[in-house]
């Protein structure tokens, strides 16, 4: 049978002799759990029946619960007594599946439908030819432009009607090869009560994604980060070669990973942003002010800078004090503020464009207004090696921080209800609503939140710089926070995204400003580089969402 194409009675009959022979087994097992596993299994699916039943009383519900208790405790004493005779019996199965399905009716099967394959391809060969034949006949039959025009708009569609059938019958062969392969693991899963083994679990994993596999696909989705680990691996080469050093050391891999750390709480904030197909021109600004209200208070001293012409001195307070006040102002400013943003876009529909870019000339000008735009010199030195030490003097303990604000905002993003509306509210917010979600609830949630991730990268930025705050400082990070999050995938068409993409993102912003500045490249080169893995990045998502459409 290796070149035949089988009927369905030639499959039926492949697999008879494996259904009778686990068949058996089958109905042994079914009848040692009939009063163990599968009884305890319906207990408990009847006591959480009973739980959620309203027409009972508490006392019927509590008597009927004690019921099936005791019920349940005489099952698993029969599910354990004959645990040992069914786990044999499953073995049982098992070795024989293993050493008749894949030889006695897979390898059949897969050559079957390779020969099927082959066929449609020679029926679609020949039925191109025909067409042809015909196309270059009805074209020499006439000089007409107009009928020359009509006959290759016909020939052209009749070619793309070949191509449908000839895909419909492959994809049809594709899926009955498919069925084949998890008919094996339709019998385990009766015989193991869906309980699959590790290697099991993973063999079905590696199935499914050879059938869902598509090429054009992964490399809109995966096309721009081959592309990004190809300008990596060249500036690896080339970095040697011009420096004298290589660019991957372990010093220089913390330091980039130091740099990316605040950076990823401005994308993480922001990343919540564009899932409500939104975005946050005033992260840069947000950053100035931060690093100006942390410098103030954890400064070395009296302050050399001026508010609103009033010098600060809080050194008189404990050193974990001025730390946290620093920490709290900087999360109530900034919160203060994206919130203003998150109310007015919210409330009323305003694009974030517009309320961010406001609140961005707003603190702007405040601050600067207020401190003259002057630097407030360095921070006292014992805070940063409190608040983030290096371990053994190399280890710098801030990327400790911003994995855990990476843990946090995936946990609130994917295991929360504030995280499923924010994707809900994202992918279609009239749709939402319509479903009960406060719209405006989880739009200014989105906002406060990101509110809280900045003030959190204020103050680990001014502690990772020792200081130096002014208003000019961050210049030009809510372009990069808003880049990280689309090279990560977080869509601007809204509710796609996720947490790893933008982590991603932040790393590779980061590595490559890191390798570009230690290769001497001008900073104005740089932003070339982003501006074209930015273009690239948008250009990918807007094909993606024009195939869905």
């Amino acid at each position: 049978m290796a070149n035949t194409i089988l009927t369905q009675e030639d499959k039926d009959q492949l697999l008879k002799p494996i259904d009778e022979y686990v068949g058996k087994i089958q109905d042994e097992i079914d009848q040692l759990r009939a009063d163990g596993a599968t009884l305890v299994r319906q207990l408990e699916n009847h006591m959480i029946l009973l739980k959620d039943d309203k027409s009972l009383n508490k006392e019927e519900r509590a008597n009927r619960i004690a019921e099936d208790k005791e019920a349940l405790a005489k099952a698993r004493e029969v599910e354990a007594k004959n645990r040992a005779e069914v786990d044999a019996l499953v073995k049982k199965a098992e070795t024989y599946i293993n050493a008749h399905f894949d030889k006695d009716y897979l390898e059949p099967i897969k050559a079957s439908c390779e020969a099927e394959r082959q066929a449609i391809e020679k029926d679609y060969e020949q039925a191109i030819g025909k067409l042809k034949n015909e196309h270059e006949a009805e074209l020499s039959k006439t000089s007409d432009k107009a009928e020359i025009k009509d006959e290759n708009y016909v020939y052209k569609n009749r070619l793309y009607d070949q191509k449908m059938r000839r895909d419909l019958k492959l994809q049809a062969v594709k899926d009955e090869e498919h069925e084949a392969f998890v008919y094996r693991y339709h019998l385990i899963d009766k015989l193991r009560m869906s309980h699959f083994t590790f290697g099991q679990n993973m063999a079905q994993r590696r199935e499914n994604y050879k059938y869902t596999f598509n090429a054009q696909q992964f490399l809109l989705q995966n096309g721009l980060y081959f592309v990004i680990i190809m300008v990596f691996v060249v500036l690896g080469i080339v970095t040697p070669m011009v420096k004298g050093s290589p660019l991957f050391t372990y010093n220089n891999i913390l330091n980039i990973l130091q740099q990316a750390s605040p950076r990823m709480f401005y994308a993480l904030g922001v990343a919540g942003l564009i899932l409500l197909t939104g975005t946050d021109l005033s992260v840069g600004r947000m950053v100035g002010m931060g690093m100006v209200a942390s410098t103030i208070i954890m400064h070395q001293g009296p302050n050399t800078g001026t508010v609103f012409g009033k010098v600060f001195d809080l050194t008189k307070m404990p050193l974990a004090g001025r730390a946290i006040l620093a920490l709290l102002v900087c999360i109530v400013l900034c919160t203060i503020f994206t919130s203003i943003a998150g109310f007015f876009t919210a409330k009323f529909k305003m694009h974030p464009f517009i309320s961010t870019m406001s609140n961005m000339l707003i603190i702007f000008g405040m601050v600067t207004y207020a401190t003259k735009g002057v630097s407030f010199g360095s921070i006292d030195q014992k805070i940063p090696a409190m608040v983030i030490p290096k371990i053994n003097g190399r280890f710098p303990t801030i990327i400790i921080w911003a994995v855990a604000a990476i843990a946090i905002v995936w946990f609130i993003w994917n295991k929360t209800t504030f995280g499923k509306n924010l994707y809900a509210v994202g992918g279609n917010p009239e749709a939402a609503s319509a479903s009960g979600i406060s719209v405006f609830r989880v739009t200014l949630g989105a906002f406060i939140l990101a509110g809280i991730l900045y003030g959190f990268g204020d103050w680990l930025e001014c502690n990772r710089m020792v200081g130096s705050g002014s208003a000019a400082y961050g210049q030009g990070w809510d372009m990069d926070a808003i880049a990280a999050c689309v090279v990560g995938g977080v869509s601007f068409t809204g509710g796609i995204g996720k947490i790893s993409g933008v982590v991603v993102g932040v790393l590779i912003f980061t590595a490559l400003t890191y390798s570009l500045t230690i290769l001497g490249v001008d900073t104005n080169l740089q932003f070339v580089f982003e501006g074209i893995i930015i273009l690239a990045a948008v250009t990918l998502d807007c094909l993606k969402y024009i195939r869905k459409k």
